[in-house]
């Protein structure tokens, strides 16, 4: 399973059921997404995936023949969509050189009652559209007009602040260093999409060395899309439209937005739940990452002109010489890993990219692909090239607990076991058959070593959402003694691993890899697991920062709570004769108490401020720069509570009046240093606000 789902971003017009129940919808499905989009968002790390949605497949291998997938399909998707409230999905599937199957399930508008038609009705196919922006690549590549290895800035003139040189290469691999962005991913419908633009204004900070460190970038994609068009000279929709989908007779496939009149009458609506309102058409301000629309059957003719099949059977031109599109040795070239030991070090020992290909084999067998998702679409490609097979499969709903995020996982799972079974070896991975080479009490020293807590490469790290990592860390945890169990972020559900060889654990009962580079003292540097994911340790600052934020403001909530609590107790005592007012003695601290009362109030205020901004962007709402600069004003004054805590503490001991007050007050001096720690390490106080 590979998450690729697009980052958040500005809200689209409100649905038809009013601008209410668009929000609270978009909100719902933005909390399903988290796991899949920065594994950042959601619940705890810890807690327990949701049921399965449908039946596990036989266990028993078949034919791969189209009666029978067509059987295990209609015993399979449709009770899985009403049960997980999933609209509609079509599938497709290749073999040979043909299009051996495809098939719509459900409803592409549910108040329409249109049914999906693999033919005709469009999905929106997410980043799936990586491998079509590949492939437009390779194609200058093949002609000699751009190089791998050459730093993109001499094909794109852009002067973006890297420092370091990226490359074609970096940017298909996905080992640009780039952090993630979520602004400007989405755009309003209507309003204009400008690439250039796009890429320029408040590009992303490169945060790691290029070739280095797996991090998936829908940036580095767009910049790769960019290359095309600016070394073509033609808009990139241009490009694709004419170089890649018009020969391999993709006619009902576009990366237009919005869709030509013609296509936009056939595209499926897309649904937080099938009971729900649907979701405006997703405006992809980064096209290349994200914006293709298609059908079944085109996707199925884009697979077989990547297995090098020319016009035929299969319905469409194919890859081969015959067509222009791409030669052999390039499509060969795509599928190879792009980077090696060099720069990647121990993780080259496990899954690595290709140049656009995320290497998925399993069974022994080579598998490459490419996952998607958008705020409702969820889609899934693979191909089997040594099998002359592909399989896709795209869903136009989210689903309760994120039932199409289980169910595509699935049905990957349930076809590769049920039609290529196991194979043998697969090169770079540990036979499942033989039990590696490390002793077990060297598993069960690197497994205590491996334990403890992550965050995923591919995430905000020097923007004020940085808080979402802590939000939601992957945790390692030892189980049996040598095996390492992660929570959910390394995959939808909990996994086990098992060493096999140094460093190189396997997925016990299944075939998921992990590599774990660490440092000369044996420290762990980065866990690879996926092709262009990878995970790094929280640093101590960070694991305590979001404690210490909360566990601050509690201190700081009490602080506020206390004031008309302390106004009701003088109120009564004065009603009963005692006297009113402060000591004389108290004079010196009215005002430090005052000061750190207001200052209390302010982080609270702000705090609720902050939680909006996330909360709002995550959803998909644009939230005004003056609503973000507000939360750190208020930040900002909370902040200044600290010196004045201290100055009541001292003030409180000058007073001689007990121990109770000076201790209160040294509370709240410690609930301010908890505060402002969180503040600063978290970013809430920078003055970059991009996002």
């Amino acid at each position: 399973m590979v998450p690729t789902t697009l980052a958040p971003a500005p809200e689209p017009t409100s649905g038809r059921r009013g601008t209410r129940l668009t929000r609270r919808t978009r909100r719902a499905a933005a909390a399903a997404l988290g796991a899949v989009v920065f594994a950042t968002l959601g619940a705890c790390g810890s807690a327990e995936p949701p049921p399965d949605t449908h039946p596990s497949p036989p266990a028993l291998a078949a034919d791969l023949t189209r009666a029978d997938v067509d059987a295990w399909l209609d015993r399979t998707i449709p009770p899985a969509l009403e049960s997980g409230r999933i609209a509609g999905a079509t599938v497709s599937v290749v073999r040979d050189g043909e299009i051996l199957t495809a098939r719509g399930f459900g409803e592409a508008d549910v108040a329409a009652g249109t049914v999906v038609d693999p033919e005709t009705t469009l999905f929106r196919v997410g980043s799936v559209s990586k491998m079509v922006t590949a492939t437009a690549v390779m194609q200058l590549v093949e002609r000699g007009e751009v190089d791998l290895d050459t730093d993109v800035e001499q094909y794109t003139g852009l002067d973006l602040p890297h420092d370091h040189p990226v490359t074609l290469r970096h940017l298909l691999s996905h080992t640009p260093g780039y952090e993630e962005r979520a602004a400007g991913l989405f755009v309003t419908p209507g309003a204009s999409v400008d690439l250039r633009r796009a890429l320029v204004e408040d590009p992303p900070a490169q945060v790691y060395e290029p070739g280095t460190t797996p991090a998936y970038s829908n940036y580095g994609n767009a910049l790769a899309g960019y290359v095309v068009e600016a070394v073509s000279g033609v808009p990139f929709e241009d490009y694709v439209d004419r170089n890649i989908l018009a020969p391999v007779g993709m006619t009902s496939s576009s990366f237009d937005q919005p869709l030509p009149d013609h296509l936009a009458a056939h595209v499926a609506q897309g649904y937080p739940t099938s009971d729900e309102a649907a979701i405006p058409f997703e405006m992809v301000g980064v096209p290349p990452a994200g914006a293709l629309s298609a059908t079944a059957t085109d996707m199925a003719r884009f697979m077989l002109a990547h297995l090098d099949h020319p016009a035929g059977a299969g319905g469409g031109a194919g890859a081969g010489a015959d067509t222009g599109i791409l030669s052999d040795e390039t499509l060969q070239l795509m599928r190879e890993p792009a980077l090696d030991s060099d720069t990647l070090g121990a993780l080259a020992s496990g899954p690595r990219m290709g140049l656009g290909w995320f290497d998925e084999s399993r069974n022994g067998r080579a598998v490459v692909g490419h996952g998607g998702d958008t705020l409702a679409f969820h889609s899934h490609m693979q191909l089997w090239p040594d099998d002359d097979t592909g399989f896709f499969v795209s869903f136009n709903s989210t689903g309760v607990d994120a039932a199409a995020l289980l169910l595509r996982e699935d049905l990957l799972d349930g076809f590769a076991d049920r039609y290529l079974p196991s194979g043998g070896a697969t090169p770079g991975t540990v036979d499942p058959a033989t039990h590696g080479t490390v002793d077990p009490a060297t598993r069960a020293e690197h497994a205590r070593t491996l334990a403890g807590t992550y965050e995923s490469t591919r995430g905000f790290h020097t923007t004020f959402l940085t808080v979402a990592g802590p939000l939601q860390p992957i945790r390692a945890e030892v189980v049996d003694g040598d095996k390492v169990r992660f929570s959910p972020g390394v995959a939808l559900r909990p996994t086990v691993y098992q060493e096999a060889e140094p460093w190189l654990y396997r997925e016990v009962d299944g075939h998921r890899v992990l590599t774990v580079r660490t440092d000369a003292d044996g420290r762990v540097q980065l866990i690879g697991h996926d092709s262009a994911m990878s995970l790094e340790p929280v640093s101590a600052a960070r694991a305590v920062a979001l404690p210490g934020l909360a566990g601050g403001l509690v201190v700081l909530l009490v602080t506020v709570l206390a004031w008309p609590v302390a106004a009701v107790i003088r109120r009564v005592r004065t009603r009963r004769g005692a006297p009113h007012g402060d000591a004389p003695a108290d004079g010196p601290v009215r005002v430090p108490r005052m000061l750190t009362g207001l200052a209390a109030l302010a982080a609270i205020l702000g705090m609720l401020t902050w939680a909006y901004v996330v909360v709002g962007v995550m959803g998909m709402e644009a939230v005004p720069t003056a609503v973000i600069r507000t939360a750190q004003a208020l930040t900002a004054l909370g902040v200044l509570g600290l010196p004045a805590s201290v100055w009541r503490v001292a003030a409180e001991i000058r007073t001689r009046s007990g121990w109770v007050r000076p201790t209160a007050a040294a509370v709240v001096l410690l609930g301010f240093a908890a505060f402002t720690f969180g503040a600063v390490e978290l970013l809430l106080l920078s003055p970059d606000i991009s996002y």
